[in-house]
């Protein structure tokens, strides 16, 4: 928060309006840990700026990358709904909200697909719900990178494979 924070006071102090931003600033998630700033930004952009939502999603989407290190999807980062509903909620209302917005799109790019939409879903959904980072990042940023070119093909044919059918000009090294 606090670094999403300075990042949009020092733009604000050159910039009247939002549309350099992509183009000024970079955010780069390296791995998933740092994800909950793609609700941070957001939260910044619409409840303090009072951005409309789809200019403020393309900001966001803009503004950050993500660099995945992790092949095994067992280590791929899945934060409980019950911590999030505890320690932000408002963070918790955006995601459902990227997330609804974001299965439309897969429902009309794969009508009747519904593992697909499970598979893709930022919300884990089981006895205990839980959001995927890592579905957030693919999401959320406009790049997915790995760490090597072989690195980057394992993540677009099999970690995340359905994202790697819809995204594939996101998938780069």
């Amino acid at each position: 928060a606090c670094s999403i924070a300075d990042l949009v006071r020092r733009y604000r102090k050159t910039h009247t309006d939002w549309e350099a931003l992509p183009h000024k600033v970079a955010i780069q998630l390296n791995d998933t840990h740092p994800s909950v700033a793609i609700p941070e930004l957001m939260r910044v952009l619409v409840d303090d700026y009072a951005l409309p939502w789809d200019k403020a999603w393309a900001l966001t989407q803009g503004t950050f990358a993500y660099t995945n290190h992790t092949l095994m999807s067992e280590a791929l980062e899945r934060w409980s709904v019950e911590l999030f509903e505890r320690l932000l909620p408002r963070h918790l209302e955006i995601i459902y909200e990227i997330n609804a917005r974001f299965l439309r799109t897969v429902q009309i790019k794969y009508p009747h697909d519904d593992g697909r939409m499970r598979r893709m879903s930022l919300i884990e959904e089981g006895p205990q719900k839980n959001v995927r980072m890592a579905n957030l990042c693919v999401v959320g940023a406009h790049s997915v990178n790995g760490v090597s070119e072989l690195h980057t093909e394992l993540l677009r044919k099999d970690v995340l494979r359905d994202f790697g059918e819809m995204y594939p000009e996101r998938f780069n090294n």
